[in-house]
């Protein structure tokens, strides 16, 4: 999915992962060939490029602003069937604990995403692009209505990055943090249940 007319491409690092020579079909039906620029298996998500101008790029919105019950459609190449549209609604935010990618913050939608649809964009019904299709859930290895998507916002920061550096740096504390329970604050002789227990710190951390 082409995101700047200069030739960037936004998706998932499942789909290059491993890749030796990388081809770009264009809806026009042309063949580029594309050189990975950076790639980040925390979110799933990698940069390739292409040579080119004035090439037709989709436009980022602001995921923050949208509600479940939104309607969106998912466009991509299920089975080898390019240019596939499936219609649905956003089913939930926030979705994170599905065993997917390192970091997970999911848009969950029940538009059809099949095998193929990895990369590829879910827009608003204004044509905005505001998540990249990841991954669904599925017993059959088709699509039962439970699809994910990266959120525009987080996707911008991290492409963002690998444009500019090939990489993405992240800060961390270096401290494990588990929630407060009724059972800890009652061992710690806390009267109310707040606040988070570090449980530990890890040796050569910032911490």
């Amino acid at each position: 999915m082409l995101i700047t007319p200069r030739g960037y491409i936004v998706t998932n690092n499942h789909v290059v992962e491993g890749a030796t020579e990388v081809i770009v079909t264009l809806s026009d039906k042309r063949e580029l060939k594309g050189a990975i620029v950076g790639t980040d298996p925390q979110t799933d998500l990698a940069v390739v490029v292409v040579k080119g101008n004035d090439l037709p790029s989709m436009q980022w919105s602001d995921s923050d602003k949208i509600e479940v019950g939104d309607l969106v459609l998912a466009i991509g190449s299920p089975f080898g069937l390019t240019q596939t549209v499936t219609m649905g609604i956003i089913s939930a935010l926030g979705r994170g604990n599905v065993g997917i990618a390192e970091y997970e913050d999911f848009i969950q939608t029940d538009a059809a995403i099949n095998p193929g649809n990895s990369g590829g964009p879910l827009v608003n019904m204004d044509g905005d692009l505001i998540g990249i299709n990841t991954a669904i859930f599925s017993r059959t290895g088709g699509s039962q209505g439970i699809g994910f998507a990266i959120p525009s916002n987080i996707a911008q920061h991290i492409v963002s990055s690998l444009i500019q550096t090939g990489s993405v740096v992240r800060g961390w504390l270096g401290v494990s943090i588990q929630d407060m329970t009724p059972a800890l604050a009652e061992a710690f002789g806390l009267q109310e249940m707040k606040g988070a227990l570090i449980g530990q710190v890890l040796a050569g951390s910032p911490a």
